[in-house]
Formats: C-alpha cells, structure tokens, sequence
C-alpha cells in the first residue's frame, strides 16, 4: 500500500521507533528518516532510495547539544557556526564517535550532522530518543522534493509514511561545512551562503571541488539532481541558432527574452525569479526542474545565475543536472 500523507507527529514517531521509514519536511527539502541507530531501517533508506552505500547519510536531532554528542570533537570554528546557524541549513562534518554505524557514515571517522529549522520535525525529533539519518526524500540522482506530494509522487511505495509540512521554505539542500586539518572547508554549496560562513568566522574558506567517488560528505557526487531531460550550460554570449534549438530554456531575472534567429522566441521559458531575487531562485529551482522533466522536452538550456550568495548552490545543482 503506498504510504499516506499525514500531519500527525505522534503516529510518524509511532512508525520510526518500529524501524521504519518517514519523509519528514525541513526547511531545506524532504527527507526520508529512520532511526539512524537501527541498521535495518538505515540500509531500508538506502534501498528506498537506491542510493550507494559509499555516499553517506546526514543526522539530525533537535538541538545542537543532542547532535554534537555524536561527535568526539567540535573545533572552535565548529562551535562558531552551531551557534550561529542552528537551527538552520547547515550540517557539519566531525569526527564520529563508536555509536555511529559505519554504515551511516559509509566507512568514513566523520559523521555529518544538522539541527534542521522546521517546527514539525523538531517536535518529532523531541519525542524520539534516538536521531534520524535522513537524506533527500527522492530515488538517487534525481530532483530533491519540496513538497510532500514530490515525495509520494516518487517514493510512496517504498516507503511507510510521509509527514507534511508543507512547501520547504529554502528549497535547497544544506550547505555542509567539514574541518579537514582543522580547518573549515565547504563540502558542498547549499542554503547557507558561504559569504555568511566566512562573516561568522572571520576568515576566508575554502570550497572543495566534487568528487565522482570517496565523497567525504553527502551530496558531493559530479552528476545529480537529474530532471531526466538532457541540459545545457549557455552562455550569455550564445548565439540564436544555439538558443533555437533549445525546447526550453532557465533563465534569472531576464527583463526581455532572447530572439531567436527568425525573431520568435520559440523556446518555452522557466524563469527562477524574475524580480532577481535569490532566495525565490531557491525555492523554485527543484519544482522547476521537476516540471522540466514532466513535459519531457529534447534539450533544455540552462542560463547560470550570478555568482553571489544562494546563486552559488543554485549553479551548482544546475551544473550538476547538466552534467547527467
């Protein structure tokens, strides 16, 4: 039977303390939970989601104090940004203690761990004595879900129940922030600028490149969030027959569309945000992509946003469609 959509914490509780497995909203995207101390449910999460067991998975809990007991050590700048963004979207990367399976940190000393800002998963993780492992509520490789109704439309019969909490209020993934040497690295782009990282610490980080194996975090990989259509980078300077032979086309903030060769503007336009705001650029990107990959266009182009702020993450998911 395929899962039902409810809003009772008390019954999503009920589920995940039997080991099974609940979408959960968070500010960010939804997520598919189990008891993060349970192997059976976290290798349930990983099969619901076919996702390999090299990538790993991200633990929440309610507070920074429940979280940060996972990990055998918070460097200062660690503490810093704790303080500062939890709750909010933001995971970090420690070292783990023993009590974390192997398994959710797919082999790796390092756990990644986040205090996620929505009210509804707070409440239920308050009611747990236990965290959750809960990566992006979508089949591995393809678009993040930002409803409920994203989830059950890809996941509903695999797995037990999904909690709505309705429309995610960023729409992007966590940004993840790892202390390789001792030192704050971005290991993945998301809804936590990296300019507001750097004010908080008072320093400059470095951004780590993708990898396409080992990922040393969740959401690293070069090839993901997959609309099923194929994608592709143009840039400002593309000429109109590129452009014509586009089906449809993501643009920012474009006041007049580009004409195309015989002065039609053929291509459908998506376009993120036309005020220019980024944060509604957020927001729209993964329904924006989900609606690219339900009208099942031939060659989608793609104009990249500025490299500012949330701009960054958006790019960097957009590449990474791109890139399938």
């Amino acid at each position: 039977m395929p899962a039902s959509i409810t809003t009772d914490i008390e019954r999503a509780a009920a589920v995940l303390r039997a080991g099974g497995l609940v979408a959960i909203p968070t500010e960010t995207v939804y997520g598919l939970a189990g008891n993060a101390m349970n192997e059976g449910a976290v290798t349930g999460i990983f099969a619901a989601k076919n996702r390999p067991s090299f990538d790993p998975l991200i633990i929440h809990q309610s507070s920074p104090d429940r979280i940060l007991a996972y990990a055998s050590e918070v460097p200062p700048d660690a503490e810093a940004l704790a303080g500062a963004y939890w709750p909010g979207p933001l995971t970090l990367v420690l070292p783990k203690k023993p009590a974390v399976s192997d398994l959710v940190s797919a082999g790796l000393p390092t756990v990644a761990l986040r205090v996620p800002a929505h009210p509804l998963t707070r409440e239920l993780l308050r009611r747990l004595d236990f965290p959750l492992a809960a990566p992006s509520a979508n089949p591995f490789g393809f678009v993040s879900p930002v409803t409920a109704q994203h989830v059950a439309d890809q996941l509903a019969d695999k797995i037990d129940l999904i909690l709505d909490g309705g429309p995610c209020r960023v729409g992007l993934e966590s940004t993840i922030v790892g202390f390789p040497d001792g030192k704050a690295t971005i290991l993945r782009k998301g809804g936590l600028p990296v300019e507001d990282i750097e004010s908080t610490l008072g320093h400059p980080v470095a951004v780590q490149t993708h990898s396409s194996s080992k990922p040393l975090a969740p959401g690293m990989l070069s090839r993901h969030y997959s609309p099923g259509v194929r994608m592709t980078i143009l840039e400002k300077t593309c000429t109109a027959d590129q452009l014509a032979a586009m089906d449809a086309v993501i643009v920012f903030a474009e006041k007049k569309k580009p004409e195309t060769s015989d002065g039609g503007t053929s291509p459908v336009y998506y376009d993120l945000s036309p005020s220019g705001d980024l944060a509604e650029a957020a927001r729209q990107l993964f329904p924006t992509l989900r609606k690219i990959g339900q009208q099942q266009y031939d060659q989608v182009g793609v104009f990249l946003l500025p490299e500012r702020g949330l701009g960054r993450a958006i790019n960097d998911r957009l590449r990474r469609a791109a890139a399938t």
